[in-house]
This record gives C-alpha cells, structure tokens and sequence, in this order.
C-alpha cells in the first residue's frame, strides 16, 4: 500500500490541479465513487487509480471493475487521498483518466446550447448536468472559457460529463454560421428587448447561446442571434445566474416540444 505523499505518484496526482499540466499531458482527474461509477458505466478508460482500503472494502464490485479496466490499481492510505484530492473530504478515491477526442456536438441539431466564456467550473458544470436532463444534443464552449475537465466542472456535472458530446471551438462566429446555414435558429439572452422567451416558438431546430457570467455576450455575438430574448425578472433584480438562466430557456424548449 502507498502511504507517502512525496511519492512520484503522488505528484503526478497534485500536478493534475493544474489547467496547464492537463493540458500537456492530455489527461486529467476523475474524484469520487460517484464519477468513478458513471465513468465505468460510459465505458471512459482510466489510466491510474488509487483508493483507500475501506474505500476498497465497501465497494467490491467496483473495485473488482477498476482491476480489469484500470491501467494501474493502487490501494493508498488516507493521507495519500487527501493529499491528491481537490476535495476538503474525498470519499476514498481518484483516478487518472485520459483526454480523449470527444465526440462532437452535430450540427444540424434539434437543440444545441453554446457557451461563450464562461469563466466558472461550477456554473458550466451545472449547464452540462441541466443540458443531459433536458435532452440537448450537443454542447460547445468557447476556447476561453474555462476547460471542460476542470475537476470542478466534473463533480458539478454529476457525471453527466460522461453521456453529453461535448465540443471546444475557436472560432464561434463561424460555428454558429454553420448551423444557421443548416436551419437552426440562434436564441441569446439580453435585457434590450421587449421579447420573452416565453413567446418563441421553439419548435424548430434551436440553438440556444449564452455568455460570460458577468459581461454577457459581445456585440458580435449577440448581432449573430436570430432571435433575442429577455428573461423577466423583478426591477430590483439586474440579472441571472447563467447556469440558472440555461436551465430556464432549455425546460421551455422542452416544455412547448412535450
């Protein structure tokens, strides 16, 4: 059992915490049962696992899985777990997993969401997690926005990061370009309209574009959109959450196609 934290193991755990060396080295951290779980169901490979003893002796069948799919197994103390963890309490295991070429949004769509700069792995989580449950087939973030598998955008997703295709692009203009030339419509979000998104017809192809948290979306964007449309909100309110203000526009896509 590995129980020093300054094993080279161990720090090649605490350097996945880092944006840069996920992306140098192409892969990245996959913490708690749960993420374990949804990852083996998705069939996602593992490179690298380690767990605790009682981690290992309240979850045989998951363990028995980690053998025969993981590249390398390791039982570890608890120190070791909490020196690799990003988690102030982590249940007992994590692992390495791959980058992968991920399968990408199509394009036409029925429903698509794009994200521009999203700077907070908590609130692109949590859209990842809203678009699986409403059914949207694809979503795309741009290159600045912060990077898909930031740990905390996995445990926010509730392993739903495993069955949505998911795509990074450089270059928005020319995506959303492409889909409206396949007939989808574009929806973005802004509070110089008198419009609600109450009142489109989302029966078509849509594709729903949000921005920053703080800035919204840029001129050029936002000019971009067929369709621009207000969430009515109280006058003592300035705005949404975007996480909260996803969900809202893709349930009622869902809504009016149900």
């Amino acid at each position: 059992m590995l129980t020093s934290t300054q094993s080279p193991l161990v720090k090649q755990f605490k350097k996945l915490q880092s944006a840069k060396e996920r992306r140098e080295t192409q892969s990245f951290l996959v913490e708690g049962t749960h993420l374990i779980q949804e990852a083996c169901a998705a069939n996602y490979p593992l490179i690298t696992v380690c767990c605790t003893p009682k981690w290992q002796e309240h979850h045989p069948e998951l363990w028995s899985i980690m053998l025969k799919t993981g590249d390398r197994v390791e039982l570890v103390s608890e120190d070791v777990i909490r020196s690799i963890a990003t988690t102030v309490n982590p249940d007992g295991i994590v692992a390495i997993a791959p980058r992968l070429a991920l399968a990408q949004p199509p394009i036409p769509a029925k429903l698509t969401l794009v994200l521009s700069q999203i700077q907070d792995p908590g609130n692109l989580g949590t859209m990842i997690r809203t678009a699986a449950a409403v059914g949207v087939e694809g979503l795309w973030v741009s290159q600045d926005s912060v990077d898909l598998d930031n740990p905390k955008v996995l445990r926010a997703s509730a392993g739903q990061w495993f069955r949505l295709a998911m795509g990074v692009s450089d270059n928005l203009p020319e995506l959303l370009t492409s889909y409206q030339q396949q007939g989808v419509q574009i929806v973005s979000t802004t509070s110089h309209t008198q419009t609600s998104y109450w009142d489109v017809k989302f029966s078509k192809p849509t594709l729903i574009l949000l921005g920053n948290e703080g800035a919204g979306l840029s001129d050029d964007l936002a000019a971009l959109a067929d369709l621009q449309v207000k969430i009515p909100m109280s006058v003592r309110v300035e705005s949404l959450n975007v996480a909260t203000a996803a969900a809202l526009m893709l349930y009622e896509v869902r809504r009016q196609r149900t």
